[in-house]
């Protein structure tokens, strides 16, 4: 009997920051700016075929198709607004498939990525969550996500918000590869400024990503201004509860000199009181912090209910009065399934009917 080899898993070029992508190059024999090239091509022609890297010699190219890939999700679903905003659900390799929206503002175009397959946070009033977390993205993969936008559509995308499917920093390293590839001037080169990265309040990653000073805008998901009230709404924040979160936060603006912005999702008869509104305007006091009101879109399942329009601007108002900067968020993408997490639950609920149709009548 012969020994089984172990098949050696192909390398996903689209994963390599620049300097681990040269060293991957020249172990295979060839000069240094080969992996300039190749880096060129799938990072700023975004090329998703070995054989349109016309500058490469055949024999890497054929060695390049044997044991490497190019992350390159399919477009199974696709809804476009009247706003202008289109949501995509992206298949990936192994058939698991996520969230990336394309929003048009007058100062260009942002895309909110997905960065894990489901998410494990929990959080109640978030149609990601309900599923639960399945894997974690490679930094190729939340890459691919901006690159399948920009090839479908024909136009630039400037502005990046780690918003979608998924907790960043849960993904920690994956995330921190992929902005470092997304803002490299051999690739797509969007400025550190241009992108968001939202977080639920994993105050150790907190802590890790202000050591690396990085010049983004950390968003934090807070919704409410009180433990009970936060708890019952984020399971998180039993781990890390307000006391320790608030504290991470302003060591964070020490530690990067960037202003932070708090997201608050408006919950009918939750969070939306006048009283609430000063609770949260005496927690972030002193921090010259942005508050992002969000009209939470209806998701199946879930409790809660959307504050009115009145009474969010009523909250803001008072947020102003008592001197917190505060906005309401442009509502994008109501006439489609925007509410994150939702178009891929749909399919897959839709997958699993025919699936027990078919089951049926076999």
């Amino acid at each position: 009997m012969t020994p089984t080899t172990q098949q050696t898993r192909p390398v996903c070029l689209s994963d390599l920051t620049q300097d681990r992508l040269a060293e991957y190059i020249a172990s295979l024999g060839q000069p240094a700016f080969r992996a300039k090239q190749i880096y060129k091509w799938l990072h700023q022609k975004l090329v998703t075929d070995f054989s349109a890297m016309t500058d490469q010699p055949k024999a890497l190219i054929e060695q390049l198709q044997q044991t490497c890939t190019i992350a390159s999700p399919s477009i199974r679903r696709k809804q476009c607004s009247k706003d202008g905003t289109v949501k995509y659900l992206l298949q990936l390799a192994d058939g698991n498939c996520i969230e990336t929206v394309l929003m048009r503002y007058h100062y260009g175009n942002s895309v909110c990525v997905s960065t894990q397959v489901g998410c494990a946070m929990g959080c109640r009033f978030c149609a990601s969550t309900q599923a639960g977390r399945v894997r974690d993205l490679t930094a190729g993969e939340i890459a691919s996500e901006i690159y399948t936008v920009q090839r479908d559509t024909g136009e630039r995308v400037s502005h990046i918000v780690l918003m979608g499917i998924g907790e960043p920093l849960h993904n920690f390293n994956n995330v921190m590869d992929f902005l470092e590839i997304i803002s490299s001037p051999g690739g797509l080169n969007i400025g550190m400024r241009n992108i968001s990265l939202s977080t639920c309040g994993l105050v150790p990653k907190i802590d890790e990503l202000a050591k690396r000073k990085l010049q983004l805008t950390l968003s934090i998901s807070l919704h409410a201004p009180n433990n009970k009230m936060r708890s019952s709404m984020m399971p998180v924040n039993d781990a890390y509860p307000l006391e320790q979160l608030i504290p991470a936060c302003r060591r964070y603006q020490q530690a990067t000199g960037r202003r932070i912005s708090f997201e608050y999702s408006m919950v009918r008869g939750v969070n939306d009181s006048p009283e609430t509104a000063r609770e949260l305007a005496h927690l972030i006091r002193g921090m010259g912090a942005h508050v992002n009101l969000i009209p939470i879109n209806p998701v199946d399942g879930s409790p809660y209910s959307a504050t009115d329009d009145r009474n969010i601007r009523r909250f803001r108002d008072l947020l102003e009065q008592l001197g917190v900067n505060a906005t309401v968020r442009r509502r994008l993408g109501a006439d489609i399934s925007a509410a994150c997490g939702q178009l891929r639950r749909e399919d897959a609920s839709q997958a699993a009917k025919s699936a027990m149709e078919r089951n049926q009548t076999t």
